[in-house]
């Protein structure tokens, strides 16, 4: 890994008669990148509170490399392709860390 972290937020709203079924493709493919991509060094989701179809997602790259490389991989294709007709409006937005810390 070279470069500079790669962090981006996303912020998607889903079809909340699908809400169950995102979870569970996200909460998949969230393990899978994690456990086998040595770049994807972190994918925290969490719900708004009073509005669970609206999802946020933290994701944390080792670099634009391991970002690109993730895109192609079969988990996230098969999140992708899987949650096409749920996902009503998605938002990428690249962030610039300040502070990040976290327990191994």
């Amino acid at each position: 890994m070279n470069g500079k972290p790669v962090v981006r937020m996303a912020e998607i709203e889903i079809d909340p008669e699908q809400l169950e079924a995102y979870r569970a493709l996200l909460a998949e493919e969230i393990e899978a990148s994690v456990a086998r991509e040595e770049g994807v060094l972190s994918l925290n989701a969490v719900s708004i509170k009073d509005s669970p179809h609206k999802i946020r997602i933290l994701e944390v790259y080792a670099d634009r490399q391991a970002y690109e490389a993730h895109l192609l991989t079969p988990h996230f294709l098969k999140y992708k392709n899987g949650t096409a007709g749920m996902v009503t409006a998605l938002t990428l937005i690249d962030v610039d860390p300040i502070a990040m810390a976290g327990k191994p």
